[in-house]
């Protein structure tokens, strides 16, 4: 067992490096890893300590045998390699491996091996890129990846941004990112809901009003338009914005001033508009529901957020970085998700997108007394949804061994409409095939005492 001060400075180093990066000792088996590779390959760091580091970082580099980590300790020298990685879920991803001998007395100890994920890397020269800040947003799929390529772009320019997507794709957050990266930065970021007021509060929302310019107007009110001079106006959900006010806001952006509600005078303001919505504006202007003129004026430039079910690369990220922002805001110590429980997140289609896995996430913090996040610590929702989309995924050898344990029919296999035992039925089979048929392995992980594993087992017939 290791020392625990030496395991928390070991910690503490791995998190450091900015790449997914691994400590093997001398025999080449795992030690410990950094959050970025568990993300990377799809195993958690508890799962896989003790196992050659080749059996988890799987590789076409020619290192199936550890002929790479031999080469590092023969010849005492750091050194890199270009290949791909299979990650858990038969993704390929393109990395540079960088392996490095551990020294102590000049005898190599171990490696230290930082798999660096190259995919989104353009072909040569400097980029722009380079010197905008996204390390508050997390993607590593190649759709996001497109998207942080254009923030660059979107920052370095007064044009009107749209940005579109699913809800709860996160198009806040690019917002904030292109104003704070912008020479704008400095000034007010407003946010306006054009969804969330009735058309006279969103007017005088937006423009502000005169004293006594209707009842209840008891003083004058500077409206968003002027609280945002010289900084940016984020207009979310714009596709909800009545007709009538449209026409009003095509003019500001025009001729970059405006009359409040009531009043005389025109006020000038000097306004960045980025707006977004979930609708299709390209279909609601053909309907006569959104004003053409106003959707090109607003469509200068712009930017499409992928929904998470296809960015599937980035779901083991987010649960990682969801699991890390509530355990620390709630005190707790958990260190990940059962593998059970990590396979369900991953075939869910996460319909409400980040917002709703981010809601999961808090959901079971919450609710888990342990260490690790179990079937029972996560909502129940989550089950049915998987049940009637059929995205229980099962290979072709646990299949086989499931047939084993259920020969009457495929019936046995989760279904839209089934009940509760159906669901917990399969759960036991996947435990037992995955434990080798070990009742006590099986009962630990599903959160079970080895006699309610047995009655259940012998209730499904599975005995």
């Amino acid at each position: 067992m290791k020392d625990a001060s030496v395991n928390f400075e070991m910690q503490t180093i791995l998190e450091g490096i900015p790449y997914p990066a691994m400590i093997l000792d001398r025999a080449f088996r795992i030690v410990d890893m950094n959050r970025r590779l568990e993300a990377l390959t799809g195993y958690e760091v508890d799962s896989v300590q003790g196992i050659f580091g080749e059996l988890v970082v799987r590789s076409n580099t020619g290192n199936s045998r550890g002929q790479l980590y031999i080469r590092a300790v023969e010849t005492g020298k750091s050194f890199a390699v270009a290949g791909d990685v299979l990650s858990r879920f038969r993704t390929k991803i393109p990395v540079l491996y960088n392996i490095a001998p551990l020294k102590k007395d000049q005898e190599c100890q171990g490696l230290l091996v930082i798999a660096e994920d190259i995919s989104a890397r353009s072909g040569g020269g400097d980029s722009t890129a380079a010197a905008i800040d996204t390390s508050d947003l997390i993607a590593q799929s190649s759709k996001m990846q497109k998207v942080l390529d254009m923030i660059p772009l979107l920052a370095h320019t007064d044009a009107s941004v749209l940005i579109t997507g699913e809800t709860g794709t996160g198009k806040d957050k690019i917002a904030e990112v292109i104003h704070r990266e912008s020479e704008r930065a400095g000034q007010p970021f407003i946010k306006v809901n054009c969804g969330a007021l009735p058309t006279e509060l969103l007017e005088s929302e937006l423009f502000g009003h005169v004293k006594g310019a209707f009842t209840g107007a008891t003083r004058n009110k500077q409206g968003m338009f002027k609280l945002a001079d010289r900084g940016t106006l984020f207009l979310t959900e714009i596709g909800d914005m009545p007709l009538s006010l449209q026409v009003k806001l095509l003019s500001v952006l025009d001729d970059r001033k405006f009359i409040p509600v009531g009043g005389e005078q025109s006020v000038e303001v000097n306004v960045r508009i980025i707006a977004a919505t979930h609708r299709p504006l390209r279909q609601q202007v053909a309907r006569g529901e959104f004003r053409e003129d106003l959707f090109y004026r607003l469509n200068v430039l712009h930017v499409h957020l992928p929904p998470v079910r296809e960015r599937q690369r980035d779901v083991e990220l987010l649960l990682h970085h969801f699991l890390h922002t509530y355990n620390q805001r709630l005190n707790k110590s958990i260190t990940g998700f059962s593998a059970g429980v990590s396979k369900l997140l991953h075939n869910y289609k996460y319909p409400g997108n980040i917002r709703e896995l981010r809601n999961i996430v808090e959901y079971c913090v919450n609710v888990c007394p342990e260490e690790t996040i179990r079937r029972q610590h996560i909502p129940v929702f989550l089950f049915n949804a998987v049940e009637e989309k059929r995205e229980v995924v099962t290979d072709e050898n646990t299949l086989s061994r499931v047939e084993t344990c259920a020969p009457q029919s495929r019936n046995d296999e989760i279904k839209a409409g089934e009940s509760w035992g159906a669901i917990e039925r399969q759960m036991i089979v996947e435990m037992l095939t995955r434990h080798g048929g070990s009742r006590k392995l099986a009962a630990e992980e599903l959160g079970w005492g080895r006699m309610k594993l047995w009655r259940r087992m012998k209730k499904y017939e599975l005995l």
